[in-house]
């Protein structure tokens, strides 16, 4: 590593700043999470707490402060509508451009940065709902190309004129079988299929007309093309792969992981690398994930490594940390839902994969566990000791004095007094 023995400390604790500050540069890292429903829970009343019990005033500012600088809000196009049509619709997609405005302003007025993810639905859109909102369903594949353009871009600008510019954009929403599908009641919706062309023309016309808008109002902007197939590394390299082919204009691979619902962590670590290798000039970034903290999620398929508990959650959280600080081409980090708390509230039912406890309003352990993933990594840190009466001691590279060598940030290599050991 360029350093072949250790004679005085000093020394090498400059040496140790040296190395670090010009091995150290690298993409910048993104953590953070969904956030998309925080402001129904403010005005619900409910009690955010630290870890430690202490009141949070202002989440998104705490959030902040615990190293977190990206926030991903999404969108619909008619929530409101669509909800007031249909009793019994799920009240929590809301978000409409109304709603988010001051949501999406906090974010960006807290130095972090937003992920904008466009839904082009008027409620939930995910692999099994891609429904074309209602004020679109009577178009022509011609006339909704342009009205997705034109409403992309008319979101844009009124954000910008908000003062609130995204840093990333998703042009749909787990889009692996396409999107703006029709209607339930077609017969043969717009899906796009694994080993098919069918109905590609048509999915990446739609896709270049939002983007052409995202790159005209904000050309500097990143875009994400989103997919949850995360088990699936074939139906992976076809689905991106003729993202190049049809000429879609894109930088970042948005991953869902839910081990829940997908894979073991492993097999997310293969499909990682397989995109790396496959997609050298594409960042990847994980815009949703989740673990329970009680009970396992309704619908879980997949067995899981980790107890349904707040141990249980960190320990999945810091798994899932330092194995995509393995990946070089992974960039980003969000976790879903983020901001459930029904704790000061009389909301009924409770979701239970967020980073508080409706039970007391802390923040759970892994919430700044996931805010790690952000943290900047030094290239070398160097671990010096010395003999004094017989007992070793051991300095960080700033020089102060630690008890435990175990309690050393890890994914360094420390370097012992004499030089004659490395622990990575």
């Amino acid at each position: 590593m360029g350093i072949k023995s250790v004679t005085k400390g000093i020394v090498i604790l400059t040496a140790a700043i040296l190395f670090s500050s010009n091995l150290s540069a690298g993409p910048t890292r993104y953590a953070g999470g969904d956030i998309s429903l925080l402001p129904t829970y403010e005005d619900a009343g409910a009690q955010y707490k630290d870890s430690e019990g202490k009141p949070i005033g202002d989440l998104i500012s705490f959030l902040a402060s615990t190293g977190m600088n990206a926030m991903r809000v999404r969108l619909f196009v008619d929530p409101e509508g669509y909800i007031a049509a249909n009793p019994g619709a799920d009240p929590n997609a809301c978000q409409s451009l109304e709603y988010i405005i001051p949501l999406c302003r906090r974010i960006v007025d807290n130095g972090m940065s937003l992920m904008l993810d466009f839904h082009y639905s008027d409620t939930w859109a995910d692999p099994g709902a891609q429904w074309t909102p209602g004020s679109w369903s009577s178009l022509t594949d011609e006339e909704l190309t342009a009205r997705i353009g034109q409403y992309t871009r008319d979101v844009l600008l009124r954000l910008q004129d908000e003062g609130i510019v995204p840093e990333f954009i998703q042009p749909g929403n787990e889009i692996s079988y396409g999107m703006l599908w029709g209607t339930p009641a077609d017969s043969d919706p717009y899906k796009v299929l694994p080993g098919s062309d069918k109905n590609w023309p048509r999915f990446a016309s739609l896709l270049k007309a939002a983007i052409e808008e995202c790159r005209e109002v904000c050309p500097d902007a990143r875009i994400v093309i989103h997919s949850e197939r995360t088990a699936y590394r074939d139906i992976l390299g076809e689905f991106y792969s003729k993202m190049n082919s049809y000429g879609v204009d894109y930088d970042i691979i948005g991953l869902s992981y839910y081990p829940y619902f997908h894979c073991p962590m492993n097999v997310l670590s293969q499909s990682l690398s397989y995109l790396g290798a496959t997609f050298p000039d594409k960042e990847v970034m994980i815009v949703e994930t989740g673990f329970p903290y009680k009970w396992e999620v309704p619908g879980t398929t997949q067995p899981v490594d980790y107890d349904y508990s707040l141990a249980g959650q960190n320990r999945f959280a810091s798994d899932l940390v330092d194995m995509l600080k393995s990946h070089q081409n992974v960039t980003g980090l969000f976790w879903w839902w983020l901001e459930y708390n029904a704790y000061g509230t009389s909301l009924e039912g409770w979701y239970n994969a967020p980073l508080f406890d409706s039970t007391t309003g802390r923040a759970t352990p892994a919430l700044k566990t996931i805010a790690s993933f952000a943290s900047p990594e030094e290239g070398i840190r160097v671990m010096v000791s010395e003999e004094n009466n017989n007992a070793k001691r051991f300095y960080t590279p700033a020089g102060l004095p630690v008890e435990n060598p175990e309690s050393l940030p890890r994914g360094g290599v420390y370097i012992t007094s004499d030089g004659s050991k490395l622990l990575k």
